[in-house]
């Protein structure tokens, strides 16, 4: 059969390997660097056998989009091998490539600590050094059962006795003196297993449920070269140095008490003020266009989330109460409050689009060891919305929700990647809604010019959505908004408009969300700035430093006028000596810091200094309001929005 092979149709025998097909046609050099290879859409290791009809061949080599998954899934391997060469006795379980790396989880006495990877290290080198094959086989699943019964690895056992009726073989790669039951595919051989670095240590329950085994579950990852090794791992020093936990305590903004409510936040004031100061600013923009404020309970009778769906799709996310014998869901999201807000009252066609905003608390139940400071919480706030359209307003509405997901984007000067979510196995509602939903999405984002991947079967179970990931100035991504387009939960809550022509008719959902999580944003907003927020965020945008109790009075005076102007100022009067409380607001990243000496104070002015060390010198209060006005404006004129000193 002919096949394609970098832009050459090549002749090629039914059943031919791979591995011959590409050293035929391949130079020396090149087939060298060659992973593995892809025959039309399916990855396959090079010792496998071209499939029937296959119409073009691919090879993957280190700079392929599907090496790194494909390198990192073969040093789980690599590491685990290491790890039963140094530990006999330990069980493996899985070992999969994940976004950063890879990890594996361990059956053994003796948790694993940080001090075992120089160790681990070491031996994946050897592994690595000795170039060794991955080989793959083809068995039944009762001659699989059989030799890992032999081998004493039960949780395999396990997975293959979990496997589906219809599964009759299973693939297992030998890499030397290690056995794995594994899907494939690997790389050739081990030698390309060169930069890898052990990360950390955790507990991981056997298949995520709490009723089974704690396993100890070691994260690592792993890089074609030393060199993007060494850009990765420095990139999670600068993490760590901006990690918005550790800035969080540090700079009085919040605190988590585990003993008494895990996974749920403890504001303090300066964190607050400044989050207080960030949904005003966001409150104010949705109504600026054309959003009704509104807010739901937040908890409803359990067979409304039966209705809507949440109880028979989302229920394992979901936490629950009973008052006098009835059981009631606690809100995991805010659309159910919002039709009902909706049904109120009967709607023309004049009165649509509805737009319903709500900071909406809501809880959802997430295994403790996914919780991470404000980026994964059980309790936090949605920047929800709810747009109930005629089905001719839906794209409109939708290039409006992308306006301001931009507009917000700019103020932080975030970068962000888009994509459009498409229909879930497990879902609700027609095909046709889902084809109308998902073709709105599409149109949207080709009308607004925005580049968009698409990410297939990873749509809400009502509707299809387009997610936007943020950027951060590392390097890093954050899921952010979210766009959903809705035609099923309408129709399970009877939502109706009389339409021009008298008739009852369906008007469709769109639910939204721009900052996700305020909680999350907040996060991210954190180890964006590392710690040193825009100026207009601050909680404290201003410290006056007195040299001598003899300017007290002058610091105070400057600290009512600079409140008078809208700006959030702070009088240091106490007897302490100017470095320290230079240094303590240094620390506590406040954007002005303005020193009263004899000078300032006889020229009725402030010498100031910016939170990055510079010095602006002696400024009178006039300038000083006006420096930080301008710094408080700057980010909004970038972009479609206003600040308030209101």
């Amino acid at each position: 059969m002919k096949v394609a092979l970098d832009e050459q149709m090549i002749e090629v025998a039914e059943g031919a390997i791979l591995a011959d097909v590409l050293k035929e046609h391949c130079s020396g050099k090149k087939f060298k660097s060659i992973l593995a290879c892809k025959a039309d859409d399916a990855l396959l290791d090079l010792s496998a056998a071209i499939p029937d009809r296959t119409t073009s061949l691919t090879p993957v080599t280190l700079d392929s989009p599907e090496a790194l998954p494909l390198l990192r899934h073969s040093a789980a391997h690599v590491m685990a091998a290491a790890v039963r060469h140094l530990f006999p006795d330990v069980k493996v379980t899985i070992g999969p490539a994940i976004e950063n790396g890879f990890y594996y989880d361990f059956d053994v006495a003796k948790s694993f600590s940080s001090d075992d990877f120089p160790a681990i290290e070491a031996e994946m080198a050897k592994i690595a050094a000795a170039h060794v094959p991955f080989e793959r086989t083809e068995m039944s699943r009762a001659d699989a059962v059989a030799k890992f019964t032999a081998m004493g690895e039960s949780y395999k056992v396990e997975l293959i006795n979990d496997l589906p009726a219809d599964v009759s073989t299973v693939s297992v790669y030998t890499m030397g003196d290690f056995v794995d039951l594994c899907r494939g595919p690997h790389l050739p051989h081990t030698g390309f297993v060169k930069a890898v670095k052990l990360l950390s240590v955790a507990g991981a329950y056997w298949r995520g449920d709490e009723k089974n085994k704690m396993l100890s579950r070691i994260y690592a990852t792993a890089f074609a070269d030393e060199k993007a090794l060494k850009a990765y791992l420095n990139m999670l020093e600068e993490a760590k140095r901006r990690d918005h936990r550790k800035l969080g305590r540090e700079l009085g903004f919040f605190t988590f008490e585990e003993d008494v409510a895990p996974g749920m936040v403890f504001w303090l004031p300066k964190g607050m003020m400044m989050r207080t100061i960030l949904e005003d600013f966001w409150r104010r923009e949705h109504i600026k266009r054309g959003y009704d404020l509104v807010q739901g309970p937040q908890i409803l009778r359990v067979q409304t989330w039966q209705q809507s769906g949440h109880y028979d799709h989302y229920r394992e996310n979901m936490y629950f109460t009973q008052i006098e014998n009835d059981q009631y869901g606690i809100k995991p999201m805010n659309c159910i409050g919002h039709m009902m807000i909706y049904n109120n009252e009967l709607h023309s066609y004049r009165d649509l689009p509805q737009r319903y905003f709500e900071l909406g608390l809501v809880h959802r139940h997430e295994m403790s060891g996914a919780l991470h400071g404000l980026l994964r919480v059980r309790q936090f706030t949605q920047d929800d919305a709810h747009i109930l359209c005629a089905p001719e307003q839906l794209e409109g509405e939708i290039l409006n929700v992308i306006k301001l997901i931009q507009d917000l984007m700019t103020v932080f000067d975030f970068q962000y990647k888009v994509a459009i979510s498409t229909r879930p196995k497990d879902s609700i509602g027609t095909d046709e809604a889902w084809e109308l939903a998902t073709s709105a999405l599409i149109q949207a984002c080709d009308h607004a010019g925005i580049a968009y991947e698409i990410n297939e079967g990873d749509g809400a179970f009502y509707g299809p959505k387009i997610d936007v990931r943020l950027l951060d100035c590392i390097g890093r991504e954050w899921q952010c908004s979210t766009i959903q387009v809705d035609f099923t939960l309408p129709e399970r809550f009877n939502l109706t408009y009389v339409g021009q022509d008298g008739e009852r008719h369906r008007p469709v959902m769109v639910h939204r969300a721009i900052m996700g999580s305020v909680e999350r944003f907040i996060g991210v907003l954190i180890e964006q700035f590392a710690g040193a927020l825009p100026t207009w965020l601050s909680p404290v945008q201003a410290k006056i430093l007195t040299v001598t109790d003899a300017h007290n009075e002058a610091a105070q005076t400057l600290a009512t006028a600079l409140k008078a102007a809208g700006i959030r100022a702070e009088a240091d009067c106490r007897n302490e000596k100017l470095g320290f409380k230079v240094r303590e607001a240094q620390v506590a990243k406040i954007p002005y810091i303005l020193v009263l000496g004899d000078k300032e104070v006889e020229a009725g002015g402030a010498n100031v200094r910016l939170r990055n060390g510079d010095n602006c010198g002696l400024k009178s209060s006039a300038e000083i309001i006006d420096m930080i006005r301008k710094d408080c404006e700057e980010p909004f004129q970038r972009g479609g929005m206003r600040y308030s000193f209101a």
